[in-house]
């Protein structure tokens, strides 16, 4: 099985020290990614760890697939317990960073403690260097950038950097590389706020070598050549087809299409921009670099999940208007569902739907936790009670769109995901609107047949995300595919990534996790059966933990 190579790299915040660590054991059964990372986490975070405290640790951590030219290959990893959900959680970003990240020659590297001055760390294959930086406290992730630039000619693509966001403990708070993607769910910026970075920077030539199949080049030659809608429109393409179907959140989740779809569709998207995007060796480019010629903004995106929370979910009907929204959440390093979900409650509460000013001028608030902006920037579940409005949440993650209430199937996903109400953890959705063959799509309505597959999508994730493989590529590799860029059976790989999802569920279930957590905030027909279902397909407990003795029965590898 295809794996990453290199040592762990462990920095000490609170000692300004760094050490190397062999981790070779845990590379052959994990892979990289989520998987070598939720393995590290599991096995060294304190199982009542303070998500906002000295004993979390975050893990940044590339796969193999990084040390190839493929399309779909421009990502990485972060892991940490989130200080939204108080699981553990891993969130992936794409861009450019992580070919700069295997320069470095590190198979992961680890954060540990808590700064006592604002700082950034440089990590190279040299070793790791702290650097003071006061004068960047509160900065944007722009200015942050422009600094880090000016200073040490080190582009964005170097750097993973918090907003005030991140600095001032959001809890959904995102981590940004590139200026403008994300580690976006659940808080890991806050995370990194709470230990006093500022910024990292990766640099280095020490890549180790990963020998990938030739394939490589037929699946990269088959994205380049592809007329796939996303390329003009990304995912925002979605957005009149999921409110076609009345699957797309409307105020609040009180209604499930929006009259106003067309004027936030994927056409208005492809209207404003100007040129092509995309991440790190890939030649799907489907990234969205956008412009407003007439106000001069300029954004990436949004994609339809932004779409989702900032436009229809908060009663918008003007992309440009998302786009701003969009824009204010990159600079101060926001994740825009959460952010978005949270805005759209308290336009709920207040009867203020379509209010664009209050919209965004709310987004500022919360960055920097002023005035209302400091209660809703704890999210829905914390919130919610306050506001007078339903806890849409999931483990207090908040939702995205693709609606479980039309799409049951998804529905089901989300209560089960361990990092809460996130579509792309099993990505139940494309099988129901459907977006793949006749012969693999399931029904919308019910849950029949539908565990064992939710099952399979959330251990297939598990290995996308260590190899690390963007989730797009699923109309380009199947599971043979899969297989033989990694060297495994399916059968085997399924196995890894079941581990995988075990050992999160398992740390979840030493912090209070149970059953009554994979809950949703409304009904589906048959629920506590498929639930029943699941574990039982798992091997889990009734009551939804994972035992000791079962964790230690589920294999890593054959």
């Amino acid at each position: 099985m295809k794996h990453v190579h290199g040592p762990l790299c462990s920095i000490d915040l609170e000692e300004r020290s760094s050490t190397t660590e062999d981790v070779d054991d845990d590379l052959e059964s994990f892979i990289g990614g989520r998987a070598l990372a939720t393995k590290l986490a599991h096995d060294r975070v304190p199982f009542d760890a303070d998500p906002l405290g000295a004993d979390n640790r975050l893990y940044l951590a590339t796969g193999p697939l990084q040390h190839s030219q493929m399309s779909f290959t421009g990502r990485m990893s972060a892991t940490a317990v989130s200080p939204l959900t108080g699981g553990l959680l891993s969130s992936n970003a794409g861009g450019f960073l992580s070919r700069n990240f295997t320069g470095t020659g590190y198979s992961a590297v680890e954060v540990t403690g808590v700064s006592d001055e604002l700082v950034i760390v440089h990590v190279t294959d040299e070793g790791v260097e702290f650097e003071a930086v006061p004068e960047l406290e509160e900065a944007t992730v722009s200015k942050t950038c422009e600094y880090i630039e000016d200073e040490h000619g080190l582009e964005s693509d170097h750097t993973v950097v918090v907003g005030p966001g991140g600095e001032n403990e959001v809890r959904f708070a995102s981590i940004m590389t590139s200026e403008e993607r994300a580690f976006g769910r659940g808080g890991l910026g806050a995370v990194l706020g709470a230990k006093n970075v500022k910024a990292i920077t990766f640099d280095g030539d020490s890549t180790h070598e990963v020998e990938i199949p030739p394939l490589q080049m037929e699946v990269h030659s088959e994205a380049a050549q592809s007329d796939h809608i996303m390329k003009r429109q990304g995912t925002s393409s979605m957005t009149e087809f999921a409110n076609t179907v009345e699957a797309l959140p409307t105020r609040y989740f009180s209604e499930l299409s929006f009259e106003g779809a067309e004027g936030v569709s994927g056409d208005r998207v492809e209207e404003k921009k100007y040129k092509k995007g995309t991440c790190s060796a890939c030649a799907f480019a489907c990234k969205l670099p956008t412009r407003d010629e007439e106000s001069g903004l300029e954004t990436e995106g949004p994609e339809y999940e932004t779409v989702m929370a900032f436009g229809p979910n908060s009663g918008v009907d003007d992309i440009v208007d998302v786009m701003q929204s969009n824009k204010l959440c990159d600079e101060y390093g926001l994740d825009t569902i959460s952010c978005g979900d949270t805005i759209a409650a308290y336009l709920a509460s207040e009867d203020e739907f379509g209010n664009v000013e209050l919209i965004h001028d709310l987004v500022e608030k919360i960055a920097h936790r002023e005035g209302v902006g400091d209660d809703l920037a704890e999210g829905i579940d914390r919130v919610h009670d306050d506001l007078g409005v339903e806890n849409w949440s999931v483990k207090g993650l908040e939702f995205p769109a693709h609606d479980g209430r039309t799409l049951n199937g998804q529905g089901l996903a989300f209560a089960t995901s361990n990092r809460g109400a996130d579509h792309m953890y099993a990505e139940f959705y494309p099988y129901e609107y459907p977006l793949v063959d006749s012969e693999k799509a399931f029904e919308k309505e019910g849950l029949d047949d539908k565990p064992p597959k939710v099952i399979e999508l959330e251990n297939v994730n598990a290995i996308k995300d260590s190899a690390v493989l963007c989730k797009f590529s699923r109309d380009f590799v199947d599971e043979d595919r899969l297989s033989t860029l990694l060297d495994a059976d399916y059968e085997e790989l399924l196995a890894v990534g079941g581990r995988v999802v075990a050992l999160e569920r398992h740390f979840n279930n030493q912090r209070g996790f149970d059953r009554e957590d994979d809950s949703l905030p409304y009904e589906l027909p048959e629920f506590d059966a498929a639930l029943d279902e699941y574990y039982a397909e798992r091997g889990w407990n009734e009551d939804g933990t994972v035992s000791d003795d079962q964790l230690n029965a589920a294999p890593a590898d054959d």
